[in-house]
């Protein structure tokens, strides 16, 4: 049995902690630790997919146990499901591009925005098939310079050979160009023809 403590996670890291639980070879149980109702039902529901029988247990109101018993086949698939996926990948690669115009996902609240956008990356990086590029430009410029919240996330996927590129006059008209702290500047001729060339586009 493996026990995953997702307490004070925000989305998505409680469904991604619980998926990379499931799929290690021989595993049978695991029992997820979470404290709101909304982690609850997502990981619930991504166990559920996989095949996995799920029962809830509220200890009280911050402290939710899911207990996920995957049966031999679900059990079984672990790392092999893994490396299938993988030479999958490998064999029909697609050029996806995630391409960010703004330090916050979607309208509305600034920094419901921007702990949105931290979660996405963060997501993002934890895909069994990494994009090909990620294009950074006007407030997303902010994302890739000192400070920014996802530099480390963003930096595992460069040693993962994702190509970073932020827009050079977005980080000139920030006055951030000197603290680039991952990935390369590119210019605007270069965003068009990654866009224009990819498979499928991403815009958070």
């Amino acid at each position: 049995m493996i026990i995953v403590n997702a307490i004070g996670d925000v989305c998505p890291v409680p469904v991604i902690k619980t998926k990379k639980a499931m799929e290690q070879p021989g595993v049978s149980e695991v029992v997820v630790l979470v404290d709101n109702d909304i982690a609850m039902n997502n990981v619930k529901k991504m166990a559920i997919s996989l095949g996995a029988d799920v029962s809830v247990e509220k200890i009280h109101e911050q402290e939710i146990h899911v207990c996920i018993n995957m049966n031999k086949d679900v059990a079984e698939k672990g790392s092999d499901k893994v490396i299938e996926t993988e030479k999958k990948a490998k064999q029909d690669e697609v050029n996806v591009v995630v391409a960010i115009s703004s330090k916050e996902m979607g309208a509305g609240d600034e920094k419901l925005g921007e702990v949105l956008m931290k979660g996405f990356l963060f997501a993002v990086s934890q895909l069994e098939e990494l994009p090909k590029t990620i294009l950074f430009y006007n407030g997303g410029a902010l994302l890739t310079t000192k400070g920014s919240d996802s530099l480390e996330d963003l930096k595992f996927m460069e040693e993962e050979g994702v190509e970073i590129l932020t827009c050079g006059t977005c980080l000139d008209f920030y006055g951030k160009k000197d603290q680039l702290e991952v990935g390369n500047v590119t210019n605007m001729y270069d965003i068009v023809e990654k866009l224009s060339k990819a498979d499928k586009v991403i815009r958070p």
